[in-house]
């Protein structure tokens, strides 16, 4: 009996060791792609998790009804699709032929149709890898989706299926919000479609990034339910207009306890409207650098009374914001009529201008409110793809601080194998032995060069000392 117990217990053994190998080659490429959250922070002091939404009455006044209905119909289901082959080890081992490429849904998520000919806002990271994007309406009819753009930094993407007289909903605008408007997210969260959910706007102008100025940092935060899936659906008020494409969580769980944060519908509008006529998002600017002014720091600064706004570090030459007059020292408080407290609302209102737009900028010097009309600027930069890097133009007073004549700097690093050098922010002087005054010559330079050439540049750091390096 002993003797029997053994064999057993070891046939046993065996049996689960080969389902888990078997599990494991199966699905080696077959991995769910997971929503974006915003994790807590562990020393933040715990707080409720429950929704405050959830104990408040909607007034008799507000009926959400007809919104709703209307919005179902203009959201879609959104597959994030690979085509995968199944681990070669498998093959071996079971002696089978290699099999074909199999469809592997790789994420879900939710868009939001905004022409009557097809056209879909949705998040990036919904359909980023995709091989391919199938979008299923409330009807249950299904298109394959042409990817017509992306802006990774905002986390936009627009598709486009090949469809007549759909329902489409019309975008609102964002900045004419209230905190404790009443709105609704309405999505496809746990692949659950047209679900409905209420809360209310609890911030705006909200930044989840502070590690990063490249990505989206003027979120919408509602305490409508987001879970995954609702990422690319749509946040719309109580009239049924867009007023927000529902992007990210905060969690300790991976779903929803409270906070729920949208990208607004001005920027969004101003991003596709970019990606169907450029290809690209054109940026526009100001001209200026500077810093948030807080309750911790105002006392630093000469003759400043305020604990909010942005305060001006440096003007760029040639800029819109120096030909308008603004100075170092001046502290923007209001763009239009959007009120600047800190420098998230001041990048999320530039983000749904065009360069060429004009913008009064209310600002304080030495204690005097002012006003000043200011034309806005195309962010100009160009890619150095063969070494991973983007540069701009760098002002008289950038080269003067580095002690060089000519040079562009370094804005953003596009290789993940050069982040761990530190070059953001230093100059380049020279590439292939030629003197560069802006990016048009770097861009000159590149483009006439073979790919398989070797490209020298010349690296110079902010105490002087230069470097030449040769990319192959």
């Amino acid at each position: 009996m002993k003797k029997f117990l053994s064999y057993l217990s070891i046939a046993i053994l065996g049996g689960l060791i080969s389902l888990s190998g078997y599990h494991f080659l199966l699905n080696a490429n077959n991995t769910q792609d997971t929503p974006i959250t915003i994790q807590s922070k562990k020393d933040v002091v715990e707080t409720s998790t429950i929704p405050a939404s959830y104990n408040v009455n909607v007034p008799a006044e507000i009926n959400f009804t007809q919104a709703a209905k209307s919005t179902v119909n203009k959201v879609v289901h959104v597959k994030n699709v690979t085509m995968y082959k199944r681990n070669p080890l498998y093959d071996f081992f079971y002696g089978q032929r290699q099999s074909e490429p199999k469809r592997s849904v790789q994420g879900i998520g939710s868009g939001v149709i905004i022409t009557p000919d097809g056209y879909i806002v949705t998040n990036f990271h919904v359909i980023k890898g995709a091989t391919e994007v199938e979008i299923t309406l409330n009807n249950n009819k299904s298109y394959i989706a042409d990817i017509v753009g992306t802006s990774p930094e905002n986390d936009v993407a627009l598709l486009k299926v090949d469809a007549q007289n759909l329902d489409y909903i019309s975008f609102g605008d964002s900045n004419s919000l209230e905190l404790g408007q009443w709105v609704l997210a309405v999505g496809n969260p746990f692949n659950l479609t047209s679900t409905v959910t209420a809360g209310i706007i609890s911030a705006k102008g909200r930044n989840l990034s502070e590690s990063s100025d490249d990505m989206f940092q003027s979120f919408i935060q509602t305490d409508a339910a987001v879970n995954p899936g609702n990422s690319g659906g749509a946040l719309v008020t109580a009239s049924g207009e867009l007023i927000g494409i529902n992007t990210a969580i905060s969690s300790r769980t991976g779903s929803y306890i409270g906070y729920s944060f949208a990208i607004p519908s001005n920027n969004v509008r101003k991003i596709v409207e970019d990606l169907i006529e450029f290809g690209n998002v054109q940026k526009a600017v100001l001209g200026i650098t500077g810093v948030d002014i807080t309750p911790e720091n105002y006392k630093s600064f000469d003759d400043i009374n305020l604990t909010q706004g942005f305060y001006i570090g440096n003007v760029s030459d040639d800029s819109g914001a120096k030909r308008a007059g603004l100075k170092e020292g001046d502290v923007i408080i209001k763009l239009d009529d959007v009120k600047v407290r800190k420098f998230s609302d001041l990048k999320g209102f530039l983000n749904s201008k065009n360069p060429g737009d004009q913008v009064n900028v209310a600002y304080i010097r030495d204690g005097v409110n002012n006003i000043a009309k200011v034309t806005l600027e195309k962010f100009e930069s160009y890619q150095i793809k063969e070494i991973g890097i983007e540069v701009i133009d760098a002002n008289q007073e950038v080269l003067d601080r580095f002690g060089v004549s000519n040079g562009v700097r370094i804005n953003k690093i596009l290789n993940k194998d050069m982040l761990s050098n530190d070059l953001v922010g230093i100059l380049i002087t020279k590439v292939d032995d030629q003197p560069v005054k802006n990016i048009r010559d770097v861009e000159d330079i590149v483009s006439r060069k073979d790919p398989n050439e070797t490209l020298s540049v010349k690296f110079v750091a902010p105490n002087g000392e230069s470097k030449t390096y040769v990319f192959r």
